[in-house]
C-alpha cells in the first residue's frame, strides 16, 4: 500500500523506489501482486512513467487513509509516541496536583490522567500488567512482597489538616495538636477495611487515641461538605496538598495538623522496564522538587522501615 501510495505521488516507478529506498524492480513486483490481489489494473505504464487508472484513482485516497490509520494505530501503543497513562486515584488529591505540575514544566509531554478506584495492591497489579504506566499510592508492604519488576519511590509527604465547621470546637484555632484531636471523632465514612490509606489511620489512631468514624455510606465528597459544614461534632482530614472547593456560606476551615504533623507517605511505582521516555522525565521532575521530612512529623511504622532501607530517590523493589 505504502509504495502504491510513493508511486502515485511520484508518478514514476524508479523515483517511489528512490524514495522507499528499494530497487525498481521491487517497486513493480509490489505494484503488481497488489493489482493481482484487487484484480484490477492501478496504473498504466507509458514511456514517461505510470499514470493512475480510474481505479487506480478511485483506489488511491482509501490507500490513503489505510496509511493513516496504521501510522494512528503504531503511535498509540509506542513508547513515546503515546500518551504516559498515571494514576493519580482521585483528581483533587495532591498526585494530581504533582502531575498538573509535571505538566506545566513539560507540556510537550502527553499525559493520559486516569483516577483508578483501587488500593494500592490493585494499582501495583495493574502497573505489572501494563494497562497504566505509574500510580501514587502509600506502599505498606515490605520489598519481598513487590513484583520483580516493580519500582517505587517516595515523591509526597500529604501533612494533614483537619476539615471543620464554623460550629466545631476547634473552628478558630489557628492549628491543632494530635493529641487535641482524641475527643473529637473524625468522619471518614465508607473507608474500605484492608486498604493502605486503612491501615494508615488505624494506626494514627493508635498513636494518638483519635476515633475514626468510618460508620455509614459516603455520598461523595460534595455531600460530606454539606455536612460538616452543618454540624457542630463532623470533622474530617484532608491533605495539605488536596484541592476542595466549596460555596463560601459554608465558611470551612481548613486547619494544620502539628506537633508532630502526621505525615501520609506516597509514592510512586512503576515498572523497571517501562521504557517510556515521559517516565523517565516525570521520575526526574519528582526527584527535584522532594523535600526531606524534616522534624516534628509522624508517619507509620511501616513506613519508617522502608524510608531506613530504601533512602535513595531512585527507586527500590
Amino acid at each position: 500500500m505504502r509504495t502504491f501510495v510513493a508511486a502515485a505521488d511520484a508518478g514514476r516507478f524508479q523515483d517511489a523506489a528512490a524514495a522507499l529506498s528499494i530497487s525498481q524492480q521491487a517497486v513493480s513486483k509490489r505494484i503488481a501482486a497488489l493489482e493481482t490481489y484487487l484484480q484490477v489494473r492501478l496504473f498504466t505504464r507509458t514511456a514517461r512513467g505510470a499514470r493512475l487508472t480510474i481505479d487506480g484513482q478511485a483506489f488511491l485516497p482509501h490507500a490513503r487513509e489505510l496509511l493513516r490509520v496504521e501510522a494512528r494505530a503504531d503511535a498509540s501503543v509506542r513508547p513515546g509516541r503515546r500518551a504516559l497513562r498515571v494514576d493519580v486515584h482521585s483528581r483533587r488529591i495532591a498526585p494530581a496536583v504533582l502531575l498538573q505540575g509535571f505538566h506545566r514544566a513539560h507540556p510537550d509531554v502527553e499525559l493520559d490522567v486516569v483516577t483508578l478506584d483501587a488500593d494500592a495492591a490493585a494499582a501495583i497489579a495493574a502497573v505489572e500488567a501494563g494497562t497504566i504506566d505509574a500510580t501514587f499510592h502509600a506502599v505498606p508492604f515490605s520489598e519481598r512482597h513487590l513484583p520483580d519488576v516493580i519500582r517505587t519511590a517516595r515523591v509526597l509527604d500529604e501533612r494533614h489538616q483537619l476539615l471543620v465547621g464554623p460550629g466545631h470546637p476547634l473552628a478558630d484555632a489557628s492549628a491543632v495538636t494530635p493529641a487535641q484531636l482524641a475527643g473529637h471523632p473524625i468522619w471518614m465514612p465508607g473507608m474500605a477495611a484492608g486498604t493502605e490509606w486503612a491501615a494508615y489511620y488505624d494506626e494514627l489512631a493508635a498513636a494518638f487515641g483519635l476515633t475514626i468514624d468510618v460508620v455509614g455510606p459516603s455520598f461523595g465528597y460534595e455531600a460530606m461538605l454539606v455536612e460538616i459544614a452543618d454540624s457542630s461534632e463532623l470533622a474530617t482530614f484532608v491533605g495539605e496538598g488536596s484541592r476542595y472547593l466549596w460555596p463560601d456560606r459554608y465558611d470551612l476551615r481548613r486547619i494544620p495538623v502539628r506537633n508532630p504533623a502526621p505525615v501520609y507517605p506516597m509514592s510512586l511505582i512503576w515498572r523497571d522496564d517501562n521504557p517510556h521516555p515521559a517516565l523517565a522525565q516525570l521520575r526526574d521532575h519528582l526527584g527535584s522538587i522532594r523535600s526531606d521530612l524534616g522534624t516534628g512529623t509522624w508517619t507509620p511504622r511501616w513506613d519508617r522501615g522502608a524510608r531506613s532501607a530504601h533512602p535513595g530517590w531512585r527507586g527500590s523493589r
